[in-house]
């Protein structure tokens, strides 16, 4: 018995912003992405003063305030006069109350030709704290009003979050690069001190050399502006800091440091391969006996530029590894056999700024030395090295040995 097939014809749905409802929503949408950006400045006088005027129009009101807790950041709209007062009108929402309807007898200032006559005021809650309010004022006010309020404020409030968010990941960017200079500094500036005195009589041009090299190295790793740099200025210093543990160890020490051309303009996280460089050093050179080498590379890699680190020392441990990375380097103490502060401090900023997929990648093992892999993109929004760093007029970093 042969199947029968029927088709049958559904009627058609429209999907999309048709008709008067979805020009009010794309309007509404549009009034959101113009107020946003203001916003993630935090709750000030610049972020409120430019996202008032959007908010106010995402509500269709005659007047809107922003206030923080005492005082008004923001007016928009008719009726400057009411200013003063709208802190005051706030105070109770301020004091941690919900939203607040205020009705004429507090609001309207007894002008005939003023229309504003009552008003919402909605709190601004940052991590459960009422931080300011929105203050919509209107003829009067109805129940769609109170809601579309509050739900702007909560919007608001959303925006707001994300700044502090974005103020703390800044801060906590800043702590671990004083944690990684706090590192670099007893430790390397005592021994690099050290192998320069001791050539300050027998060889004073060389002791001279090596003291501008230590001056430039510590300029540049205790900077205080930017919190990228170029791939040329990481690799400048990389340069130093080795020449000056050459002067240290002397031939017991043997370095290959090579950089393309084509890679130095690069923008990359301030301290990204200078750290591994000293924990190359530190945890992988020394306390053997014999020789050593530490090769530094970056190469060109299409839309990528690729460095590695690499010693032939002791190695390390792969499990403590993985707690040092996956801390990220949170309470990790250096020791001859770890990557204390530096590997999981990198990894951390690498995968911050760029991604999970750019973290570092380790090889490792007990006895057999350690390599360290970076990746990074050669061009990613936001990461921007500061004016007047990178490569000089024919400059170029190339082979130190």
């Amino acid at each position: 018995m042969k199947g029968v097939f029927r088709h049958r014809r559904w009627p058609r749905r429209h999907v999309g912003f048709d008709g008067r409802a979805g020009q009010t929503a794309f309007e509404a949408l549009h009034r959101t992405s113009l107020a946003a950006p203001a916003l993630r400045g935090g709750l000030t006088e610049a972020s409120a003063g430019a996202a008032a005027r959007h908010l106010r129009q995402l509500l269709g009101v005659p007047a809107l305030a922003v206030t923080d807790t005492e005082r008004v950041l923001a007016w928009d709209g008719a009726g400057k006069h009411h200013g003063p007062a709208a802190v005051d009108l706030a105070a109770d929402v301020l004091a941690g109350g919900g939203s607040a309807v205020l009705r004429a007898d507090r609001v309207w200032c007894g002008q005939v030709r003023c229309e504003l006559r009552e008003a919402v005021v909605a709190p601004l809650v940052v991590e459960d704290r009422v931080e300011g309010t929105l203050v919509a004022y209107a003829p009067g006010v109805s129940a769609g009003l109170v809601r579309a309020a509050g739900e702007v404020a909560r919007w608001t409030s959303g925006q707001l979050e994300l700044a502090e968010l974005h103020r703390s990941r800044t801060r906590l960017v800043e702590a671990e690069l004083r944690a990684l200079r706090a590192q670099i500094s007893p430790h390397f500036s005592c021994n690099a001190l050290t192998a320069i005195a001791s050539l300050v009589r027998t060889d004073p041009e060389r002791a001279r050399e090596l003291l501008l090299d230590f001056a430039d190295f510590t300029r540049y790793s205790f900077r205080r502006h930017g919190e990228f740099t170029t791939l040329a200025e990481e690799f400048r210093s990389i340069g130093q800091y080795l020449v000056l543990e050459q002067a240290r160890f002397g031939d017991r020490l043997r370095v290959d440091v090579q950089a393309a051309v084509e890679v130095l303009p690069v923008a990359v996280p301030f301290l990204c391969v200078q750290p591994l460089v000293e924990n190359a050093v530190r945890h992988g050179f020394e306390g053997r006996t014999g020789p050593g080498k530490i090769t530094v590379l970056a190469w060109d890699a299409g839309a990528e530029a690729h460095i590695t680190v690499e010693d032939d020392g002791v190695g390390m441990d792969p499990e403590e590894l993985r707690r040092i990375l996956a801390a990220g380097g949170a309470g990790a103490s250096p020791s001859p056999r770890s990557g204390g502060v530096g590997l999981g401090n990198v990894d951390a900023r690498l995968r911050q700024v760029y991604g999970d997929a750019y973290g570092l990648v380790v090889e490792t093992a007990p006895g057999a030395g350690t390599k360290v892999r970076i990746r990074v993109p050669k061009y990613r929004a936001g990461v921007t090295a500061p004016a007047g760093g990178g490569q000089g007029p024919g400059e170029e970093v190339g082979t130190l040995s």
